[in-house]
């Protein structure tokens, strides 16, 4: 095996897990289809340029390193505020703003955290969020 070949190779076994962790970016429709499907869905309503979400996206990545359970049982489905702020998820699940995280199963908002980004508090939401996901 040449020497690129191997380095190929092995940086690929290395990215794959990254990019199956990867959150799927909204679309209409897509939310209702997963909780159809029995899924438990963490969504994060946020933008590129805010602090806060930012702030929340590293809480909630380091969180998904530490556990990999989190990628495993639950769907994590971004939202850009600033297309679907007025969009029928935002409306029903009356969303105040962006840098809001909710989890959600069936029916059922399983909590919300709005513009927090305390860690303890991310992992308590994922943690309620991974119990429903695995009853």
């Amino acid at each position: 095996m040449h020497r690129r070949t191997f380095l190929a190779s092995a940086s690929a076994t290395l990215v794959l897990p990254m990019a199956a962790r990867a959150s799927i970016n909204y679309t209409p429709g897509l939310v209702k289809k997963h909780l159809a499907a029995g899924d438990t869905v963490f969504l994060d309503f946020k933008t590129d340029w805010c602090t806060t979400c930012a702030a929340q996206e590293r809480a909630i990545n380091a969180l998904k390193q530490s556990n990999p359970a989190y990628d495993e049982a639950i769907t994590f489905i971004n939202v850009d505020w600033d297309q679907h702020s007025n969009s029928e998820l935002a409306r029903t699940l009356k969303i105040p703003r962006r840098s809001t995280l909710v989890a959600l199963k069936g029916d059922q908002e399983l909590g919300r955290i709005v513009a927090g980004t305390s860690k303890s508090k991310i992992k308590d939401l994922l943690d309620t969020a991974l119990t429903a996901a695995t009853d």
